[in-house]
């Protein structure tokens, strides 16, 4: 069975073991050896991957506001330009803010008169959105023609093209506003590109820009409208809007959408940045908030490139079941069973628990980014071995017994000891003997019903097989609640290896954490 080692060994346990400090000079390079074997995996068929484990996890660090601006903006005033990154800030700021940078074109409204030119797409889709039910309430580009052309029917009237076979007058239009639904929309649209130059730079136009919906017609058009108004004019307007969203916005959501964007130089660039506002040292532990470590790991690794001691740390601490997934779904059969020969030379090392009080005392003189990599390797270790070896709801019982781990059965609210049952709940031979006793009533009952013995037999033998199906069922989707978490969530077996794996590595960081004060 694994020892999970969460009984905290004393300081006098260590000086009792000091002679064994041979056995710790190999457990540190098994470890170290395992934690090359898996970043060999992560940075060689998984580093995109990675990466993404990696940007998820830096969307979790609580950073200030007027910090996260500082960052992005060096990396938008950065040279060369990460002219990706950009565009998808950019269209970040289109889905999120589109008012704030309509009200932008609204003063330049005159630059789009080269946007409609020679487009009937684009002129249909802005300009044709009259009213249907016999109201004025046209939309968009419709309702900035209709009113530029009464404000100015004295001089532009005429520009306007009906399908009919005559044009109709302002007075009659006014009284009947759908008539504008009879309006040939690209042509007239044509008549004002050549000969009504006025009314791009209206008020009227000006106005229907204001809400950001005309960014829509052609999001990459507009993109680099706005990235030539950063770099090329050096907009004051809009690059105080671009610093407003960024003040806004949320870490998070930043991180997640800009940071795939980034050339692994630019990324390494952002993680210096990052890891300048952070001290090399650990204050507590949160098994829930990565931001608790990972803030350490970012000041240790400011000046490295390639990040591959990143990735591997990350992926053992905070993506224990994808990297395992990882490792199966790629058929990598001579790593996996690399892995496997490691992590058990590491257990046999480990096995009378003294070399444990060893590693704690060695990790504790260590740097904290080395004490998280090293700890967190053996907590990944014990992933690993989890998932190899506890198969059944009964070896998942045992292990909690084994490790003073209380649990109860998710359906089942008495409470069991690492001693054995409670009172209250039952064995599964009293669980089995029910099943037993409900089969034999059905069967009595469904051989009243045959008529003739050889299909009583049949029936009986199928009843059996539901029965034991049923059973199996039963113990499958065992759950549990556990003294791990104070009784507050139900665990399967798919996600205990890792719930068990990040709880044991939380409990070693706070003994080390409470050691070092």
């Amino acid at each position: 069975m694994v020892n999970l080692f969460l009984s905290e060994p004393l300081l006098n346990d260590v000086a009792q073991n000091s002679s064994s400090s041979s056995n710790i000079d190999v457990i540190l390079p098994l470890l170290n050896k395992l934690g090359s074997q898996i970043q060999s995996l992560v940075t060689r068929g998984g580093r995109s991957e990675a990466r993404l484990w990696l940007c998820s996890a830096l969307s979790s660090v609580n950073i200030s506001s007027r910090k996260q601006l500082s960052i992005f903006m060096k990396l938008l005033r950065s040279k060369p330009r990460m002219i990706q990154f950009v565009s998808q800030l950019l269209t970040m700021m289109f889905e999120k803010r589109p008012r704030k940078l309509g009200s932008l074109l609204a003063k330049r409204s005159y630059i789009l008169e080269r946007f409609f030119e020679g487009n009937p797409k684009r002129i249909l889709e802005w300009f044709s959105d009259f009213a249907y039910d016999g109201g004025s309430d046209h939309k968009r580009g419709a309702k900035a023609l209709a009113q530029f052309a009464f404000a100015n029917r004295d001089t532009c009237w005429e520009e306007l093209e009906w399908r009919g076979k005559h044009g109709q007058s302002p007075a009659v239009v006014a009284t009947k506003p759908h008539y504008f639904l009879d309006l040939d929309v690209e042509r007239t649209i044509e008549n004002f590109l050549d000969n009504v130059p006025e009314f791009w730079s209206s008020n009227e136009f000006a106005e229907s820009l204001n809400d950001g919906q005309v960014l829509f017609l052609d999001t990459k058009f507009f993109r680099d409208l706005f990235i030539r108004f950063m770099y090329e004019e050096d907009m004051n307007d809009v690059w105080d809007a671009v610093e407003e969203f960024l003040t806004e916005e949320s870490f998070s959501s930043l991180t997640q959408h800009l940071l795939i964007t980034l050339e692994e130089r630019d990324f390494c660039r952002f993680l210096e940045l990052l890891g300048n506002y952070f001290a090399p040292r650990i204050e507590s532990w949160d098994s829930c908030d990565s931001s608790c470590w990972l803030g350490v790991v970012l000041s240790y690794y400011v000046d490295t490139e390639p990040i591959d001691e990143l990735l591997l740390v990350n992926s053992v601490i905070n993506q224990g079941r994808q990297l395992l997934r990882l490792v199966r779904d790629e058929n990598l059969n001579d790593e996996e069973e690399l892995l496997r020969e490691t992590t058990a030379e590491i257990f046999r090392g480990l096995e009378n628990g003294s070399s444990f009080s060893l590693i704690l005392r060695d990790l504790s003189k260590m740097k904290h980014v080395e004490t998280i990599k090293l700890l967190g390797l053996l907590s990944w270790t014990i992933h690993f071995r989890l998932s190899e070896e506890c198969q059944t709801p009964d070896s998942w019982e045992l292990l909690f017994r084994e490790n003073g781990i209380e649990f109860r059965r998710s359906s089942d609210h008495s409470l069991l000891s690492h001693k054995g049952f409670s009172e209250e709940s039952e064995s599964d031979s009293d669980s089995r003997s029910r099943v037993s006793k409900k089969r034999h009533k059905k069967e009595k009952k469904k051989r009243k019903k045959k008529k003739k013995k050889a299909f009583d037999d049949d029936d009986d033998d199928d009843d059996l097989g539901d029965d034991d199906e049923l059973l199996g069922v039963h113990q499958i989707s065992r759950s549990w609640l556990l003294s791990t978490d104070g009784f507050t969530a139900t665990w399967t077996t798919v996600d205990l290896p890792e719930h068990i794996a990040k709880y044991c590595l939380s409990i070693w960081m706070k003994w080390l954490l409470a050691r070092q004060k």
